[in-house]
C-alpha cells in the first residue's frame, strides 16, 4: 500500500500495528454482523474487520484513501468516499441485519458523529453498537455522573439513547502522527430513549440550553431556552416536574431532564404570556 500522509484538516491519526489486535479484541466481531466503519484511513482496523465479519461499509472523507483502500480492500469492503455525517444520511442503512459501529474518531468531530449515530438508530437502522477510539476527555463526559465537571450536554444526550462503556485507554504512542493527548476506546450500546421522552426536540433543545448556564440555577438557566420562554413558564415547568428550581443543571439526572422536558412540551402556549 502506497504511503500516505495524515492530513491535519481531517483530524488523521493512525493507529499503529502494535495496537490493532488488541482494538480488534475489544470489538470482538463476529462472522453474521456488518461492520460500519468511522475513517477507515490505511484500513488497519479494516481488514482485519473483514476478515471477522460478513461486511465492511467503511465511510472515508479522504478521497486518496478512500482510493487506494477500495483498490486493496477485500472483497466485502465497500467504501464509501465522503463525511459520515452527510454520506451516511443519504445512503440506504440496511435493516435487517445485526449492524455495529467502529472507528478511530477525529477529535474535533466525534461529538457530531455520535449524535449521528444516536440519529440513525432513531430512523430504524438496527445498529446494535458503536467501539469507538476518542480524545480519552471526550470519554469523561461521556461517562460522567451527575454532579462531576465532565457531566454535560453529551453525557445526558448520549446516555439517554445509549449505555456507555470505558474499554481501554491509548497512550498517545498508540497513533503516528501522536496526538498530543491521551486517547479512550469506549463501546456505546443501543438501546431506545430511557426514559422516553414526549418530545424529544424539545428534551435536546432544553438540556443543551439549560447547560449554557451550567452555574446558574435551573430557575435562571431554563431562560436560555430563549426570550419566549417565561421565568413563569419555568416555574409551572419545574413544579410540574417537581424539581427544585434552585439546583444547577450539572445535577441533574438524565430521568430528571426527561420528566423536566416531558413537563415543559405539556405546558399550554398560553403559559408563556
Amino acid at each position: 500500500m502506497m504511503a500516505i500522509r495524515a492530513r491535519k484538516r481531517f483530524g488523521q491519526h493512525f493507529l499503529e500495528p502494535a495496537w490493532v489486535d488488541k482494538v480488534i479484541r475489544a470489538i470482538d466481531p463476529k462472522p453474521d454482523e456488518t461492520f460500519i466503519e468511522i475513517g477507515p484511513g490505511r484500513g488497519a482496523l479494516t481488514r482485519p474487520l473483514a476478515a471477522r465479519a460478513k461486511e465492511v461499509l467503511a465511510f472515508e472523507i479522504d478521497r486518496d484513501l478512500a482510493a487506494e483502500l477500495r483498490r486493496s480492500a477485500p472483497s466485502n469492503v465497500t467504501v464509501v468516499e465522503g463525511d459520515f455525517l452527510d454520506a451516511a444520511n443519504g445512503r440506504r442503512l440496511k435493516t435487517d441485519d445485526r449492524m455495529r459501529a467502529a472507528g478511530n474518531l477525529p477529535y474535533n468531530i466525534a461529538s457530531p458523529i455520535m449524535f449521528n449515530l444516536v440519529a440513525l438508530v432513531s430512523s430504524g437502522v438496527s445498529l446494535v453498537d458503536a467501539t469507538l477510539m476518542l480524545q480519552r476527555e471526550v470519554a469523561d463526559r461521556l461517562i460522567a455522573r451527575p454532579g462531576r465537571k465532565e457531566y454535560g450536554v453529551l453525557s445526558v444526550l448520549i446516555q439517554h439513547s445509549a449505555g456507555v462503556e470505558r474499554l481501554l485507554t491509548l497512550p498517545p504512542g498508540a497513533f503516528r502522527p501522536q496526538p498530543n493527548v491521551q486517547s479512550a476506546l469506549v463501546r456505546l450500546r443501543f438501546h431506545p430513549p430511557d426514559p422516553p421522552v414526549a418530545n424529544a426536540e424539545v428534551f435536546e433543545r432544553l438540556v443543551q440550553a439549560v447547560f449554557t448556564r451550567r452555574r446558574k440555577t435551573l430557575a435562571n438557566a431554563l431562560r436560555a431556552l430563549g426570550e419566549t420562554q417565561s421565568a413563569q413558564k419555568a416555574g409551572r415547568a419545574l413544579a410540574a416536574s417537581a424539581i427544585d428550581g434552585r439546583r444547577r443543571p450539572e445535577t441533574l439526572s438524565v430521568a430528571e431532564f426527561a420528566r423536566l422536558a416531558d413537563a415543559y412540551a405539556a405546558l399550554p402556549l398560553s403559559a408563556e404570556r
